[in-house]
Parts: structure tokens; sequence; C-alpha cells
């Protein structure tokens, strides 16, 4: 099996390193010039609490990847959520007819990367991998293998029959449940998301310092359930995701609270920060419009608000403008979208 991961970033690159050194044929394809050059040099460094592995890596620019003439089995997208529609017609043309495309990818691009190389051909994932990346070549890998969990599934019978194939490739960097709805798996991981991503970078904050702040943890349950009830409105159904049970998210009153405690006892680091604060540190912007604005722009489209998540989404979009910056003298301003 060719396979080839799109998108070599912090967690593109610790998982392409698990790959090859399990002696699959893996190419990762990245568009930072001085990272394909320190990968080419030296390898991908993934330090981890238990120390830190070398790997050497085949690795092309994204300008390289025209030029390429042997087509992929299995190609796994960890590029932004923004960029799943160019970056799918990009790999296209290098997809076998009877290959696969995954989107292991927070927010919802299930649909934007089948409508480009066809559902027959699309998998969805869920990711729950923290790593972060400051240096070319090296990633900071917070969750080891035994704390990274995925979730891959199908829309199809036919892509939910070959899921296995894929979870077999993925369990080499961490766990993985093949999942019956992964679109509804992909809106819990949603939920998640606008709990916790947005709303902790706000404060400039580890994800850890941000819930521990009074007044926080009540704006992020109310970021999170605003996403849950727009999720039930658009047709999904509450599953377990981070290896929960079908018992732990029985009560829908009690799932952002559940996938809360989940998160930070089994994911998060003290030091662990969010991909959206790693972006907004490195001058980019984040995804944020496809996490909690895919949260509003659903609830509006269903008749509904969600005055949380629109607050988070203005005050990230001022954030990414250079008007303002991330800190604690954001939460008030936050905290006055809270109902009541």
């Amino acid at each position: 099996m060719r396979i080839a991961v799109l998108g070599a970033g912090a967690n593109g690159a610790a998982i392409g390193a698990d790959l090859t050194r399990a002696g699959l044929d893996v190419t990762l394809i990245e568009q930072w010039p001085e990272h394909v050059s320190a990968m080419r040099e030296r390898g991908v460094e993934v330090r981890t609490t238990a120390g830190s592995t070398v790997t050497p890596v085949e690795v092309i620019h994204l300008s390289q990847v025209a030029e390429q003439r042997k087509p992929f089995d299995l190609v796994l997208m960890l590029m932004k959520a923004y960029d799943s529609v160019w970056a799918a017609h990009l790999v296209r043309p290098l997809l076998k007819p009877d290959g696969l495309l995954v989107g292991v990818q927070n927010g919802m691009t299930l649909d934007a990367i089948g409508s480009v190389v066809g559902v027959e051909r699309t998998l969805g994932c869920v990711i729950e991998i923290s790593s972060t990346m400051f240096e070319p070549g090296i990633v900071e890998r917070h969750s080891d293998a035994s704390r990274s969990w995925f979730a891959i599934g199908g829309t199809t019978p036919g892509t939910a029959a070959r899921a296995p194939e894929v979870a077999e490739v993925l369990a080499l960097s961490g766990r993985v449940d093949v999942v019956e709805d992964i679109r509804s798996a992909k809106w819990m991981k949603l939920v998640s998301n606008a709990t916790t991503l947005v709303t902790t970078a706000s404060l400039g904050l580890s994800m850890a310092e941000a819930e521990a702040t009074p007044g926080m943890r009540e704006l992020m349950l109310a970021s999170g359930q605003e996403a849950l009830d727009t999720a039930l409105a658009d047709g999904a159904t509450v599953v377990p995701i981070f290896g929960l049970t079908e018992e732990d998210v029985r009560h829908p009153d009690q799932v952002v609270d559940t996938l809360l405690d989940t998160l930070y006892g089994g994911f998060i680091l003290p030091h662990t920060t969010t991909t959206v604060l790693q972006d907004w540190t490195k001058g980019r912007r984040s995804e944020v419009e496809e996490l909690n604005g895919h949260v509003v722009r659903t609830a509006e489209a269903q008749g509904r608000t969600a005055p949380v998540n629109a607050a988070v989404v203005a005050l990230a979009r001022e954030i990414e403008a250079g008007t303002v910056t991330p800190g604690l003298h954001n939460l008030p301003r936050l905290r006055a979208a809270l109902p009541g």
C-alpha cells in the first residue's frame, strides 16, 4: 500500500513517522519549505515525555505533487479544515481509482472532500492528538500513541466496509474505533472543539490554565452546549468519542461535561495549548470559522441562535485582524454572551 500524508505539520509528521517506522511505504507532502528541508536532511524528530525518536522519511513539497507519477492507495489529509477543497483537488490525480482519501481533521470536512474525489473514495476521521511544532523537523508530541485516539468510518456501504483497512494503519499511531455513524462522531468532536479550542486560546493560556480560570468552565460548557443543540437539530445523534461508552453519553444534558472531563483527564497535559493558540502565536489564521463559525451558521439556518459561539467568533476575528490580543481581559466580554 502506498500512503501519502498530505499536511505534515505537527500531527501529520508524527503520524507519518509512526507509519514509516512500522515499515509502510509513506510519502509526506508539506507546504512549509524549511520544514521540508529539515525533514529531508535530518528526518522527523518526535519528542515525548518518554524521550526522543528520529525517523528518516520520504517527503516532497506541495509544488512537487504535479511531478509525481506513482499513485497512492491511501491519502491521509491533515491539512487545516479550510484547506480541504483545494488540497483534495491537488491530490486527486494521484489517488488510485479504488484509493481512499481520509480527512484526518477537525471540522465537518467530509462532504467537501467527497465533492472532489467522490463519496465512494472518501472516509471521515476524528482525531485526538496533542502536538506542537515551532521548529522545522521537530514535533513536541504531548500525547503519545497510548494517549492518542482516532475514529474512522464511511458514509456508504462500500466505504464503511473498508474502514477497518484504514483503522489498521492508524492503529500504528494511536487507539482506533471504527464507527457506524461517522457524521455524528464528527459532530461530537466539533462539540468538544467548540468547548475548548478557541475559547481557551482567547485567554492566551494553556488548556489547563484556562479551564481553571474562575468563570471559564461555565463559558466553555455553554459554547459546547450550543454546539450540541445545533448538532442534534442537524440530525446528528449523541455517540461516544474518546473511547467513551454508550452509557457515558446516555444523558444529553451531561454530554458536554463528560466530553470536557474525559478530554482533560485522558489527553491534556498541563502545558498543552490548542492548535488555535499555536496558529495565532505563529501569526496564522485559525480554524474558528470551521469550528464555532460552523455552529453559528448551522444554527442560523435552523432558525436558531448560538450567541456564545457568535461572541467567540467575533473575538477571534478581531484577534486575527490584530486589533485585540489574546488574554484574560477577553473573558468578561465572552461571558457577557452567556444566557441570563
